[in-house]
């Protein structure tokens, strides 16, 4: 795999839609004027409990169409649960079942993941042009606008612009035998690719607001686990036995590719909560991005490797240098984006928990100490 994006763009719409999945499609295209107007509620509750059903979609096997279905129902879902002065802790069954088949059929748990907020959620404006932050558009929105839309866009094409990296960390994964001009070429690749992406990282301020982000975006974002405002978890009308579900919520942190640099390079972190958070992070990637990153853990000798040249150890620490400047930049992010804007008072309320991320888990500190990780595993 080169890269975590699907080899196909996603679907801006159904293309041939029932009854069914036109109501789908419907809703989530309006969402920011029914959140705009708080008629989110009425339309949902007033359905019908198969309106949305997504029996033929599965049926018909289609992978564009089934993710574009979890990518909507996911969208509808958090618009519904956080989308009222109070968050609603019973999600009706006319959401819960068709979201929860969905879930099983792609091997995720029913929640809005990274995979459907971004790598399923974005089409070449020009399809002739390349994926860049001046030809890419979200298809899905929560209330719409410039900031929500970089915030996306922005982890989009880092997605892309990985794809060098992803391909020469699983070359490295798979050298069992010392071959210092094959290292040497995928550790420049890693580095190089690493480089583009901290560049269009580095990019978020110019569209992305804090203020606007802590108190428009990030709100829809959130889970149901280690969430201050569900503390009894959400119910899915009639499934799971009507047992309360607790699960994260969409974080970056569901992006496969700096589990996959570090499991290809073999940068080990010590146990924190964060190490732990992050291992339980992979329950929300796609099946196939999980077993890259486990393959390349269980088979990378890169470390074996790299003492033998002068030239390997600056090639590799490149690499680890690139990816601590991704981690400094998450961490001032965070700083600027949640911990800042959580001191400020205003009349919108904290915009949810104070020292927690999106996943719900705190990040400041762990955030730091995994940057500085990072760094120590260079070598001398």
């Amino acid at each position: 795999m080169k890269t975590f994006l699907p080899k196909q763009d996603p679907l801006k719409e159904f293309k041939n839609p029932n009854p069914s999945s036109q109501r789908i499609e419907n809703i989530a295209k309006s969402l920011p004027k029914l959140l705009l107007t708080g008629a989110i509620h009425d339309v949902i509750d007033d359905l019908n409990t198969n309106a949305l059903s997504v029996n033929t979609l599965i049926k018909n096997g289609k992978s564009r169409e089934i993710k574009l279905a979890m990518s909507y129902l996911s969208f509808i879902a958090h618009a519904y649960i956080w989308g009222g002065a109070k968050p609603k802790s019973v999600l009706p069954e006319v959401i819960a079942k068709p979201w929860v088949q969905l879930a099983d059929h792609l091997g995720r748990p029913p929640i809005l993941s990274y995979a459907s907020y971004c790598l399923d959620n974005w089409y070449r404006i020009n399809p002739k042009k390349k994926i860049s932050l001046e030809n890419v558009a979200l298809i899905n929105n929560f209330l719409g606008g410039v900031d929500e839309d970089w915030f996306v866009t922005i982890h989009v094409c880092i997605e892309n612009a990985a794809n060098d990296a992803i391909e020469a960390a699983q070359n490295i994964s798979k050298i069992s035998k010392y071959d210092p001009v094959l290292l040497s070429k995928n550790l420049r690749k890693i580095a190089k690719a690493m480089k583009e992406v901290n560049s269009i990282f580095a990019r978020m301020p110019e569209r992305c607001d804090p203020y606007v982000y802590y108190h428009r975006v990030r709100p829809f974002i959130f889970g149901t686990k280690d969430n201050p405002d569900l503390k009894k978890g959400l119910i899915y009308k009639n499934q799971f036995n009507n047992k309360p579900q607790f699960y994260r919520g969409e974080t970056g942190a569901q992006s496969s590719i700096i589990p996959l640099l570090d499991g290809a390079l073999g940068v080990k972190h010590t146990n924190d909560n964060l190490r732990h958070y992050l291992n339980e992070m992979r329950d929300y990637m796609p099946p196939e991005h999980r077993k890259i990153i486990e393959a390349a853990e269980s088979k990378s000798q890169v470390s074996k490797f790299i003492n033998r040249t002068q030239k390997l150890k600056k090639e590799y620490n490149a690499c680890l240098e690139q990816i601590k400047l991704f981690r400094s930049q998450h961490l001032e992010y965070a700083a600027t984006y949640i911990h800042k804007q959580s001191q400020i008072k205003n009349p919108f309320g904290s915009g949810g928990s104070l020292i927690r991320g999106t996943g719900g888990t705190p990040f400041m500190k762990y955030l730091r100490k995994h940057r500085d990780e990072t760094h120590k595993h260079k070598v001398k």
